[in-house]
């Protein structure tokens, strides 16, 4: 029997499959918050509602020096109540009531090449080249295959903030943020 010389040697490998592994369930109020900075956050609904409000301001200016009616005034301030209310609640709500997915348990493995995700009916996996960009917030990473579509993954599903760490210091390698 031969011998192998030690720099032949490899020391023994854990979880040959997987670099990180997340599982996880959904909360309803932290997945209504992630809703909502994923609505806020993207520019056609920021500018809308920068435009919102300096027309709201513009309608109070006016307001004040009479240049308009009351009943304009209130009218304008029903506009911008009824777009928060809907930004901010109805919007998140309503897409999180129509997806099934937040109901669901997970469990993500991330490796150097590629993520997978799996539930009890099976699993997919995607090169990360799949993804276009991903947003890191106190909870979640949201993954994003574009502007519409994403993962949104909870940072409390890891083992410890180390691989929390690493998977930013991974993501940050194979995407842009």
């Amino acid at each position: 029997m031969a011998v192998l010389p030690k720099e032949n040697v490899k020391p023994p490998i854990k979880n040959l499959n997987f670099f990180m592994t997340a599982t996880f369930s959904y909360h309803k109020s932290q997945v209504i918050q992630a809703l909502r900075y994923h609505f806020i956050a993207k520019m056609e609904i920021r500018i809308m509602i920068i435009l919102v409000n300096v027309f709201a301001l513009f309608s109070l200016i006016l307001y004040i020096m009479g240049k308009i009616t009351p009943v304009a005034f209130i009218l304008n301030a029903f506009l911008w109540f009824g777009l928060m209310i809907s930004f901010w609640f109805i919007l998140p709500f309503f897409v999180y009531s129509k997806a099934e997915t937040f109901k669901h348990s997970f469990t993500m493995y991330f490796d150097e090449n590629d993520f997978t995700l799996e539930h009890e009916k099976g699993k997919r996996s995607w090169p990360y080249s799949a993804l276009k960009t991903f947003k890191e917030t106190p909870l979640f990473f949201f993954l994003y295959f574009d502007s519409r579509s994403f993962l949104l993954v909870p940072k409390e599903g890891f083992r410890d903030h180390e691989e929390v760490v690493k998977l930013r210091h991974l993501l940050g390698s194979r995407l842009k943020s």
